[in-house]
């Protein structure tokens, strides 16, 4: 019987979520979730915690987002340290609407030489591994109160429960591997990680989500070179920027293709040209650089722009160009003799005479 009314409550949800999928048309609610927290501990590194390292990363993942995206609300299950059922972070999600679930975790392995990061979406796993990383993070329901009734029954150690999780996979499934695509190319091409690939497993937190979810697991703690990077603020700085231009591209080329929301978007970009902005282009690389590197200490607002094969760097985020040729002249004062004015229309690089002449529209 529980096992019926477990399908027919699936078979209901995903009704639902086909209907929100159908009327959805802008992103605008991302919830970042740090995995673990309080008495559970996460998978444990030789000088690290779960926890730690994915709290500090969801913060500037967040953060990010926030800074650069405007009007994107960023919602956190937590921002501190302290436990978070699985339940919990789903309600949290789908009372606040969201559009897309990011679910931040690290991996380990009995052995040192796993190393890289992977990303999973909500569906039938394919392989034993992939299971067994499903089983580890729904163990978390076993550390909370009357888990048995929470979860409907739900046994995280019992592989047959996991064919009935699989059956909601459908719902977001095209949209949460878009998002998880994206993610692990930035990862690959952006930060340096081996690239394990996108796969899918039966996550709770997933489960739950009315709304597109991903869950990441960023790299090995069980790895000396890798913890070592995930220890680094460096390390967690790369990570999380390649999460948020995740989001961002993949926020892009869903409002591109949804015309609707297209025509919603531009009407809010026209008035008062809230989404013109000048700033000064003061440094390239043909690598990238963490936006906390020590060259960028003291300059306020630095973002980074990937342009003709160079990862670049600019400052400031004024709506004028005699504001920005102020900063121009201090950036040039304090050593970047080569530092000039750039337009963004949308958080894209145009000339600033075509930022002119959309003034003058």
């Amino acid at each position: 019987m529980k096992r019926l009314f477990l399908f027919f409550v699936i078979l209901n949800l995903l009704v639902l979520h086909s209907r929100e999928v159908a009327s959805q048309i802008t992103i605008n609610k991302v919830v970042i979730d740090a995995g673990h927290g309080g008495k559970d501990p996460g998978a444990m590194g030789k000088s690290s915690k779960e926890k730690d390292i994915v709290l500090a990363i969801a913060l500037k993942t967040g953060a990010y987002i926030e800074k650069y995206i405007p009007g994107v609300d960023v919602i956190y299950t937590r921002t501190n340290d302290k436990f978070v059922e699985l339940y919990k972070r789903a309600q949290i999600a789908n009372d606040k609407q969201a559009d897309l679930f990011i679910s931040i975790h690290c991996n380990s392995n009995p052995s040192s030489n796993p190393h890289g990061a992977e990303t999973y979406v909500m569906g039938l796993h394919k392989s034993k591994a992939n299971l067994e990383i499903a089983k580890k993070e729904n163990a978390a329901i076993l550390q909370e109160e009357n888990y048995a009734h929470m979860y409907e029954g739900f046994d995280p150690n019992q592989d047959e429960d996991y064919v009935t999780l699989s059956l909601f996979q459908n719902a977001f499934l095209d949209q949460s591997l878009d998002v998880a695509s994206r993610i692990q190319d930035q990862f690959r091409d952006r930060v340096g990680l081996t690239d394990r690939g996108v796969k899918q497993a039966g996550f709770w937190v997933l489960y739950k989500t009315a709304m597109p979810g991903v869950l990441i697991e960023v790299g090995f703690l069980s790895n000396p070179k890798e913890e070592k990077f995930l220890l680094s603020d460096d390390g967690q700085a790369y990570v999380a920027s390649a999460i948020y231009r995740a989001f961002k591209e993949y926020r892009r080329a869903f409002h591109k293709e949804n015309s609707s929301a297209i025509s919603l978007i531009k009407d809010e970009e026209n008035i008062n040209n809230d989404q013109l902005f000048f700033r000064v282009q003061f440094f390239s690389s043909q690598n990238a650089r963490s936006l906390n590197a020590n060259i960028f200490d003291g300059i306020a607002d630095v973002a980074e722009y990937y342009h003709k094969g160079l990862f670049k760097y600019t400052a400031g985020n004024m709506k004028t160009i005699e504001a920005a040729a102020i900063l121009k002249k201090k950036l040039i004062e304090i050593g970047f003799n080569d530092a000039f004015v750039v337009a963004f229309l949308n958080d894209e690089r145009i000339s600033i005479n075509e930022a002119k002449q959309y003034l003058k529209k």
